[in-house]
């Protein structure tokens, strides 16, 4: 496939890009009703539906998935005999968090210093977008070349497996050759990468009772046993002296031998204080792509504003704990419950909530897609090689897929890169990137194809 008039239509695509951006972006799609009207979702999955109905897909729909969200379905179908790729993105989002320390209004998409700002431009409504653009490029230039297949997600974020018990019942539903994540992300801003590994996730909520009520931290105080420093106990309990994870009975030794995170390279990408030390032992490789991670998420208890001079009664915290291939995640929930169950101090009452869970994936990386990806983002990152590179995060519907099709080949790609900032304030997208991104993607299934045909 020639690559120079495609590269030109995905540039003069690109504008269109930003406005359709803009657009899916304003739809503020948190999938816990909690944080965001349901109708929010709602109208971003019928958005992306629209979209591609406008692109000739057929069969579009919103599927009903057992969690309470809407995935998006449909299939534009190829030269007869062809192979058949899926894409996925998902269109929900990760919450605002502090909307004060956004420089910009987070659902709004906002240019500043050559990058898209705003909630899910990167993660993961900029995938989808990233689609479109290739399949339009694709179009322009002689037609899409293999059958496509897309589902964008509803409910990603919030790891309630909802898409993926949906595939479960309706194996024949995302039956495919090469499945494209969109949900992954470069090394680094202008390295083309693929993600071989995901870790797994496991997110539970525990909860501490020692009293009825809050008592008077004068009359009551130094006695009456304080639910918060319980707690606060119980999650030290999590943590080495150099801040490793621990949870009796879960290894967290292993090393990874491929492409290594320099400590300088992470400390500025992750905006570490100066003076502050990076945690655990182990390369930094080591610590994010093969062992486990555990996180406090959120805490439950009094406010700092408004606070009362009291004893707490009850406090509770959810933690998430990310689990690298070669682990089983519904193994590491137990093993976690049993480990806080036994730090919990002074015989407080304590009880678990399963929240969500999600199996690590490890990838093929020598399979044919992958040098069909291999050559293309050679073509469209002007002579770079492809990197491989693992991802600490989890995308569950990567191993339901995977034990689904076993001989599907997976690979991920997608703009999340580390400028990106994802599930962070200030989340931003490279339109660069997306640019690139739509282009490998577009010479890879064109290159896709005629591997199959030869």
């Amino acid at each position: 496939m020639t690559a120079r008039p495609i590269a030109e239509t995905v540039a003069s695509l690109m504008p269109r890009a930003k406005t359709e951006l803009t657009e899916l972006v304003a739809f503020q799609s948190v999938a816990d009703p909690a944080v965001a009207p349901k109708s929010e979702c709602e109208g971003a999955a019928n958005w992306v539906a629209d979209a591609l109905r406008a692109e000739d897909f057929q069969d579009v729909a919103l599927l009903d998935t057992p969690d309470g969200t809407q995935s998006v379905y449909g299939v534009l179908p190829g030269p007869e005999g062809a192979p058949t790729v899926l894409l996925y993105a998902h269109y929900d989002v990760q919450p605002m968090l502090e909307e004060s320390a956004w420089i910009s209004p987070p659902f709004e998409l906002t240019e500043r210093d050559g990058r898209w700002y705003g909630r899910g431009a990167a993660d993961c409504k900029g995938g989808f977008i990233m689609h479109l653009v290739a399949l339009r490029a694709l179009k322009a230039n002689g037609g899409v070349p293999v059958t496509v297949k897309v589902i964008v997600e509803g409910s990603e974020e919030q790891g309630t497996g909802g898409l993926e018990r949906y595939a479960e019942e309706h194996p024949e539903l995302l039956t495919a050759d090469a499945i494209v994540i969109g949900d992954a992300g470069n090394f680094r801003l202008g390295l083309p990468t693929v993600t071989a590994t995901l870790r797994g996730m496991t997110m539970v909520r525990v909860k501490v009772d020692t009293l009825q009520g809050n008592l008077h931290s004068g009359q009551f105080g130094g006695a009456a046993p304080d639910a918060l420093a319980a707690l606060i106990r119980v999650l030290d309990s999590l943590r080495a002296e150099d801040g490793s994870t621990v949870v009796e009975g879960l290894a967290a030794d292993a090393s990874w031998e491929g492409l290594q995170y320099p400590d300088e390279d992470f400390r500025q990408d992750a905006r570490v204080l100066d003076g502050v030390d990076l945690i655990g032992g182990g390369t930094v490789a080591d610590r994010i792509w093969a062992r486990p991670a555990v996180t406090v998420v959120g805490i439950d208890c009094s406010p700092v504003a408004g606070a009362a001079p009291s004893v707490p009664a009850s406090a509770r915290a959810q933690i998430s704990l990310r689990v690298p291939p070669g682990q089983d995640a519904a193994e590491a929930t137990k093993l976690l419950f049993a480990h806080l169950e036994k730090h919990v101090p002074w015989n407080a009452k304590v009880s678990f909530e399963q929240v969500g869970q999600g199996q690590a994936f490890q990838a093929d990386v020598d399979s044919p897609a992958y040098a069909s990806m291999a050559e293309a983002m050679k073509e469209a990152y002007e002579g770079q090689e492809m990197q491989v590179s693992g991802m600490g995060g989890s995308i569950p519907l990567c191993n339901t897929l995977a034990a689904l099709y076993p001989s599907t080949e997976i690979l991920l790609i997608g703009l999340s890169e580390p400028e990106a900032q994802i599930h962070a304030v200030n989340e931003s997208v490279s339109p660069q990137e997306l640019e690139r991104l739509a282009l490998s993607e577009a010479l890879f299934l064109g290159n896709y194809a005629a591997s199959k045909q030869a």
